[in-house]
């Protein structure tokens, strides 16, 4: 008795490949019927045979605005303008005994809410433990230590705030 076995898909898919592979680029032009229409490409035909520095120089909606030009829009006061109304940045000095720990917390404007925070250590003798807003979210805390056990330290921390 024989029986009869049935390839898989998978194995039709492979010898499908496999003969398409082996034919070569004339059966795989013929397959894909956008071959001939890519040696000419659609944005080429728009152009009408220009080349790239005489299409750069043609007049185009980017060159005006609202019949404005670049340069009239970019001295417009927009959006950039009235953000920096709305960020500010306080700082206030810090100083450290040798070997001190401590914190220094420094508070936005009534009204304000502290987004950001930092220390300015410029001499390098401090280390930063903690830098983080203040409970209310209208400050900024910082606990800094000096690590020589001889030489004062000091600097600024910093708090920005958005109003």
């Amino acid at each position: 008795m024989l029986t009869k076995i049935r390839p898989s898909p998978a194995l039709i898919v492979a010898l499908i490949a496999l003969f398409v592979a082996l034919s070569g680029t004339a059966v795989a032009a013929g397959i894909v019927p956008l071959a001939k229409r890519a040696l000419s490409a659609d944005n080429a035909q728009k152009l009408g045979g220009k080349t790239a520095v005489q299409v750069a120089a043609l007049p185009g909606p980017a060159s005006t605005v609202g019949g404005k030009t670049l340069a009239q829009v970019a001295a417009m006061p927009g959006p950039a303008s009235s953000v920096a109304t709305l960020v500010s940045t306080k700082s206030a000095p810090w100083s450290l005994t040798p070997s001190q720990l401590a914190s220094f917390t420094i508070a936005c404007n009534a009204g304000q809410k502290a987004v950001g925070g930092g220390y300015d250590n410029p001499n390098g003798d401090a280390l930063a433990f903690d830098s983080k807003p203040g409970a209310d979210g209208a400050s900024w805390s910082v606990l800094e230590l000096n690590v020589s056990s001889t030489a004062a330290a000091s600097g600024s921390v910093y708090v920005t705030c958005l109003a």
